[in-house]
């Protein structure tokens, strides 16, 4: 009887034990990410301007850490400043966000947005703005918008759409 008892007990614990042991369930969820895109151009500008210089902006925000990754390219200038501005499309703003690196492709990444400004990236109110010698005020320019503001799991694809 003894040993019967001392096998269940035994049993018990490597039971406990390996159930204890995997962590399997994948409690943690992925990381909810929103993707803007925008087209760079000096017709973008306010005012507009003839240059011939383009670029694309592709901004990833990660809803949980509340930062974002942002890439951008562009042919045809020579960039004196870079960065992205608050305002909707049609309007100046000011610089929220100055590049510090202007090579192309532009990488840059945020600090965690507060509530004010993750609400304006959520309306599209950012915009990516190049300056150039010959255009200080702004050679090009591309407002951000996103195709999928509920965003997309991480690694789950999908998340954006072009602009």
């Amino acid at each position: 009887m003894k040993s019967l008892f001392n096998f269940s007990a035994l049993l018990l614990l490597l039971f406990i034990g390996v159930s204890c042991s995997s962590n399997d369930d994948n409690s943690s969820p992925s990381p909810i990410i929103v993707t803007f895109n925008a087209t760079l151009s000096g017709a973008s500008e306010v005012p507009a301007n003839a240059s011939t210089a383009t670029g694309t902006a592709t901004l990833s925000y990660n809803k949980t850490t509340k930062i974002f990754t942002v890439t951008v390219t562009y042919s045809g200038l020579t960039p004196t400043m870079g960065h992205i501005h608050m305002g909707a499309a049609g309007t100046n703003g000011p610089v929220i966000f100055p590049f510090s690196s202007l090579a192309s492709p532009i990488s840059y990444t945020s600090t965690a947005l507060t509530a004010a400004q993750e609400t304006d990236l959520m309306a599209n109110n950012y915009y990516v703005n190049l300056h150039s010698e010959a255009f200080s005020g702004g050679e090009i320019r591309g407002q951000l918008v996103t195709a999928n503001p509920a965003g997309s799991p991480a690694g789950g694809g999908g998340g954006g759409g072009g602009y």
